[in-house]
């Protein structure tokens, strides 16, 4: 058996939207973290990743979590609310009772948590001022309630300046491109004490032209609204990419 088995939960920045594989398929930072643990150990690491995009972050904690500790993880990532705060009404109080409901659960299993703030997308969004101003209160909220708490480990991305520039993201500004997925799996590589590999923390610019405003709101928002609207999400009917373990070779 290896040493590190590591499930990931969350919503589509977990998932790995907006840093796709030529056939489609989403990448993203907690399969890159798993590559580059595999590769700081020497070994191979067990892996699983059980997170669904759309999902808001009391969905991702009653639907993933206890399946994901059934696995028997030796370290479970965590995080949610992106898509809360992009909703009126949001209760940021009730969002932090799902991190540390959480950070209890892993406890109780004796799993490390790995828990993330996801980077700021505020910059290219509608309504910007609003989201940094819920993202700036929700971060404060959750370092603070759990700040005193040890064994876990933080991958505080909301705060990292560099990740708010356009080069990072993808044409939607709202998931990452694989220059961003990049730099959060060398955050959370660096968080647990592994080496970040070569260029993770700034890879050269790359992907697809960001849209211009009118073709922007007709490709991306029009269609949001829309699911809003219908009461629909874009994860509905998906299932997790990797619900049981895989094996990722150093």
């Amino acid at each position: 058996m290896t040493s590190v088995r590591y499930v990931a939960i969350g919503d589509s920045f977990t998932e790995g939207v907006g840093d796709e594989r030529v056939d489609g398929t989403p990448r993203g930072w907690a399969d890159l973290a798993a590559e580059g643990w595999a590769a700081s150990l020497g070994e191979s690491t067990e892996y699983a990743n059980l997170a669904i995009r759309g999902k808001l972050a009391w969905p991702v904690v009653d639907g993933q979590l206890e399946a994901a500790l059934a696995l028997g993880p030796t370290h479970l990532s965590f995080n949610g609310g992106g898509n809360d705060m992009l909703r009126p009404g949001t209760d940021l109080e009730r969002i932090v009772d799902a991190f540390v409901t959480v950070e209890r659960r892993c406890r109780e299993n004796g799993v490390t948590p790995i828990l993330l703030a996801g980077a700021d997308p505020s910059g290219g969004l509608p309504m910007s001022k609003l989201i940094r101003r819920r993202g700036d209160a929700l971060t404060a909220a959750v370092t603070n309630r759990l700040r005193r708490t040890e064994g876990i480990v933080w991958a505080v991305n909301w705060t990292d300046a560099a990740l708010r520039d356009p080069a990072f993201w993808s044409p939607d500004r709202l998931h990452m491109n694989a220059r961003g997925h990049h730099r959060v799996a060398a955050r959370v590589l660096d968080a647990l004490g592994q080496r970040v590999p070569e260029g993770w923390w700034d890879l050269p610019e790359q992907g697809q032209p960001h849209l211009g405003t009118r073709d922007y709101y007709r490709d991306h928002v029009a269609p949001w609204v829309k699911r809003r609207l219908t009461g629909r999400s874009s994860g509905d009917g998906r299932a997790p990419k990797y619900g049981e373990w895989i094996t990722v070779a150093p």
